[in-house]
């Protein structure tokens, strides 16, 4: 499938779009390969971001279908115990917030494997999860999690209302920013959403980003990020408004938002027009943020090249932790193949004994790494760096080390 370029922005539909980080040409992130598929073609997309200078929306350059990148998805949060705990977390806390009853149906877009949705039907509240990755809405399933396997878009909002399907709450966690016809998403969300009901919004916060020199998080499938700046235009412009936000660490850094129709029962928090002045304060809507913010990507993985060619010269042996679609730009940007790191260790069964994307590093159970012992690991899932480095605490003790890239290069012990 082709690629499209961006000419106008998805919000507000301006051509004052500004490029300022270019990532070159690479191949999806969670495009894994099988030991048959190597050799053969691999398609490579151009990856760069852009700014609007009007609602200051950051987007790709580029657009791919999600058809191809959404089909058979190989990212799962149940994977994680921190993510595990997020979403426990957050159903206990949307369930005591709205009073949720055993008769309001909570829906979730881009619900994966059911992960979300199966802590709140534990709590005996009707779910509905939509998600266009058949092996994963069949996970989903045999959790008991009632999953339709499609894109979200609002011909699927009519046809689930002709079927009386009105809920109370509808989540999205790390799915708007996948989603290229973000109007089309709102007037189905408005559609279906019952007329006192919540559409709760969970993506990495672009002010985190940008601070801390997050880069890998920009790749194909994540076409959009947000401040709450384009947001509140966004909403504004469907008929429905922004209510309220909760600032959250996961992912590095993210924003949960709270929306709901204009003129429900729901008051707008007088903490939002703060965090939109913040946004303003710390310069969203001038060029030179995200010029900066260019340069100090470019620094830090010509500090992290010359880490790793160090290291070899040396003798010492690195390989990766985390085979995340994040690590994957950083890989594939940096051109860091099997020469710097030998093989990449990941909990997850699906992506064990494939290779990496474009770098072609073979990606072993964890096992492997209690079995070889090397001197380095690189730390490619750095969203998780915590959980990883407590689970592998053995590592440091027998003198091993740590490599972090993100938010600037640091050897941990």
């Amino acid at each position: 499938m082709e690629k499209y370029a961006l000419t106008h922005c998805r919000i507000c539909n301006s051509d004052k779009l500004y490029n300022f980080l270019d990532l070159g040409s690479m191949p999806l992130p969670n495009g894994f390969l099988r030991k048959e598929e190597l050799g053969g073609h691999e398609p490579r997309y151009a990856l760069g971001t852009t700014v609007c200078q009007s609602c200051w929306l950051v987007q790709l350059t580029r657009v791919v279908p999600p058809e191809f990148m959404f089909s058979n998805y190989l990212y799962i949060p149940s994977t994680s115990s921190t993510m595990l705990e997020h979403f426990k977390s957050m159903a206990h806390s949307l369930i005591t917030r709205f009073q949720l009853s055993h008769s309001d149906l909570v829906m979730d877009i881009g619900s994966n494997d059911g992960t979300l949705l199966n802590f709140f039907r534990q709590k005996g509240l009707p779910v509905l999860g939509i998600d266009p990755a058949s092996n994963l809405a069949h996970l989903a399933r045999m959790k008991g999690v009632n999953t339709i396997d499609a894109l979200f878009c609002s011909s699927l909002s009519t046809e689930l209302v002709r079927q009386n399907v009105r809920p109370k709450l509808i989540t999205a966690t790390n799915v708007v920013a996948h989603i290229h016809n973000v109007h089309d998403l709102c007037n189905g969300v408005s559609y279906l959403l019952s007329d006192e009901g919540v559409f709760v919004v969970e993506f990495p916060y672009l002010l985190d980003l940008l601070e801390k020199n997050e880069f890998d998080t920009i790749y194909h499938e994540h076409l959009s990020y947000f401040s709450l700046y384009p947001l509140v235009r966004l909403f504004e412009m469907r008929g429905m408004e922004i209510f309220d936000f909760v600032k959250l660490p996961v992912h590095g850094g993210s924003m949960r938002i709270f929306v709901a129709k204009k003129g429900s029962k729901h008051t707008v928090s007088p903490e939002l027009q703060e965090c939109l002045q913040n946004e303003l304060n710390q310069k969203i809507n001038s060029k030179s943020i995200y010029d900066d913010f260019s340069n100090r990507v470019q620094t830090n993985t010509k500090n992290l090249i010359e880490c790793l060619k160090n290291l070899k010269a040396e003798g010492k042996r690195v390989i990766g932790y985390g085979a995340a679609a994040k690590g994957n730009v950083l890989l594939n940007f940096c051109k860091i193949t099997t020469n710097l790191v030998e093989y990449i260790v990941d909990s997850i069964p699906y992506k064990q004994w494939r290779f990496t994307p474009g770098t072609h590093i073979p990606i072993y159970p964890e096992q492997r790494l209690e079995e070889d012992l090397p001197d380095y690991i690189l730390l490619l899932a750095w969203n998780f760096q915590e959980e990883i480095m407590k689970k592998q605490a053995w590592f440091c003790e027998k003198g091993g080390k740590f490599i972090v890239a993100i938010p600037e290069v640091k050897i941990l012990s």
